[in-house]
This record gives structure tokens, C-alpha cells and sequence, in this order.
């Protein structure tokens, strides 16, 4: 089951997307789902008689527009800390977004009117979206608690994320985070998302590709280990971290800008495109 988060006549809409059509299937969004523990496979087929839509031309919003948490692993593939030049961490580096950095499929990437910044950097990655919550979950477990997998772009300014030990700031700057178009359950895809293919590519130029097998810690063990400090929550998002090929690590810097176009694809998820946009002061 493929949903999608959209605008229909003015109003978040939500939809399960059905080749190039779209199902229409209500306008609870899909955190609230979650929260009342509602299996997605289950209830999108319990509306198959629902209104289609073509998904050509639709303003489509993040999977989850306020999660709960946004829980992002830094430094999950040995390439990328390499190119970064930290030592290879034996617990995973985690920080937070909030949901005012996200922004969705199709909508422009806003790079932030800010002192003494170049542009933003890239980072294709998978987001795991939970469908339960727990603590002190066990790895063996873990993977009952995903609901489904979205693309994620962690796009940084990285001058502001450097500014400190702490990421925080580059992290969140507003409309930053690329999220969706589509989160596809669990059950349509290999048990965390072993073995699938992550590219990036900036205006049509391939800057990152991996298989997820490659992840230092997978899906499991993140849900695992963070659990083990914070009660995880119906509708958290674990953002599982990017691989080598930043344009921050290259020489020269290749960074985005106004006018260019990313896209990240994930084999069995689906592609994630954004312009990028100077950010206007108001």
C-alpha cells in the first residue's frame, strides 16, 4: 500500500496511490492513523470503493506533516564518516528535526537567506515511519513496530551545522527537510529495507549511490537502541541516516542552489524531486 499526503479542493487529503491514479481514502491524517493504531494495508483496502484522482498536478504535503519525533541517524555509513573526516562512531550519532523543517515532494527546498552561507548540501536517505510505540524494545522485534518507509532528503547548511558540536541548527532550517511523496508499508518491501538501491542526483547528475545494506547500524537496531533512552511513539519517524558523496566533501564544493533540481530515488519506494529556491525575506 502506497499513501500519499495532498491538497484536494483546498483541504489535506489523504490517498493510496494506485499506478498513475489515486485513491482517495479520507482526510485523517496519517500521524493520527497511527496514534489510534490503525493498520494502513488494512485500511486502505477497507475504502476500495473510494473516488480516484489523477495524481498529475497535485500539491502533495509531507507523509506526516507533524510527527511526533523526527529522529535522525548521522554518520550510518562508513563511507560517509570517512569523507566527513570524524572517527567511526560505535553508537549511532542521533539528532532531531522538527516538523517545520519539512517540506514536501515537488516543493521547493529553501535555501536560507543567511550570513556566510554557500548553499545546501545534499543527503538522500530512507525514513522509517513507526506504526507502534514501545521502550526498551528488543532488535528481534523491532521491525513489527515500522508501519512503512518514505524517501527522506536531509538537505544541511552546513557552514550553521559546523557552528557548534551540535548539528541542531543546520539541521532545521524551515522547509529543508525533503520528506515522501509516498510512504509504502512495510509489508511491500524487504524487512528493513535490506538491500535496496539509494541514489542521489543533483540536476540529473548521479552524486550518491549505495545499497542500504551498507547501513552500520540498520533499521532494527536504530528503533532498538533509541528505545533503550526514549519512549518511541505511533507516527516517530527514524530518519536512517546518508551515504558518501556530499558536496560538502568534494573539491570543489558542489552545493545546491537556486534553480537546481534533486531527486532522491530508492528502489520499491520511489523518487523524491525538489527544486531548490532562494528563501525571500518578508
Amino acid at each position: 500500500m502506497r499513501y500519499v499526503s495532498f491538497l484536494h479542493n483546498d483541504k489535506p487529503t489523504l490517498g493510496v496511490r494506485e499506478g498513475d491514479a489515486i485513491r482517495i481514502v479520507g482526510e485523517e491524517a496519517l500521524e493520527l492513523l497511527l496514534a489510534r493504531g490503525v493498520d494502513l494495508t488494512v485500511h486502505g483496502r477497507a475504502r476500495s470503493g473510494q473516488a480516484s484522482i489523477t495524481a498529475e498536478g497535485l500539491t502533495f504535503l509531507p507523509p506526516l506533516t507533524r510527527p511526533p519525533k523526527i529522529i535522525c541517524a548521522g554518520l550510518n555509513y562508513a563511507d560517509h564518516t570517512k569523507e566527513s573526516k570524524y572517527e567511526q562512531p560505535d553508537y549511532p550519532t542521533i539528532f532531531f528535526r522538527v516538523a517545520t523543517s519539512l517540506v514536501a515532494h515537488g516543493q521547493p527546498l529553501v535555501r536560507p537567506a543567511v550570513p556566510d552561507s554557500e548553499g545546501l548540501d545534499f543527503e538522500g536517505e530512507i525514513a522509517a515511519i513507526l506504526g507502534k510505540g514501545g521502550r526498551h524494545i528488543r532488535p528481534e522485534d523491532a521491525l513489527a513496530y515500522v508501519a512503512g518507509y518514505a524517501v527522506f532528503n536531509d538537505a544541511s547548511v552546513r557552514e550553521y551545522q559546523f557552528k557548534s558540536p551540535q548539528w541542531t541548527v543546520g539541521k532545521n532550517f524551515d522547509r529543508t527537510g525533503g520528506f515522501g511523496p509516498d510512504l509504502v508499508t512495510a509489508d511491500e518491501l524487504p524487512p528493513g529495507v535490506k538491500g535496496l538501491r539509494l541514489e542521489t542526483r543533483l540536476n540529473g547528475k548521479v552524486v550518491q549511490s549505495a545499497s542500504t545494506d551498507d547501513m552500520l547500524f540498520d533499521v532494527a537496531s536504530l528503533i532498538s537502541i533509541v528505545s533503550q533512552a526514549m519512549t518511541l511513539e505511533a507516527g516517530d519517524v527514524i530518519v536512517t541516516g546518508t551515504p558518501s558523496g556530499i558536496g560538502w566533501a568534494r573539491t570543489p564544493k558542489l552545493l545546491m542552489r537556486h534553480g537546481d533540481v534533486c531527486e532522491v530515488s530508492v528502489e520499491g519506494i520511489g523518487t523524491l524531486r525538489n527544486p531548490i529556491a532562494d528563501e525571500i525575506k518578508r
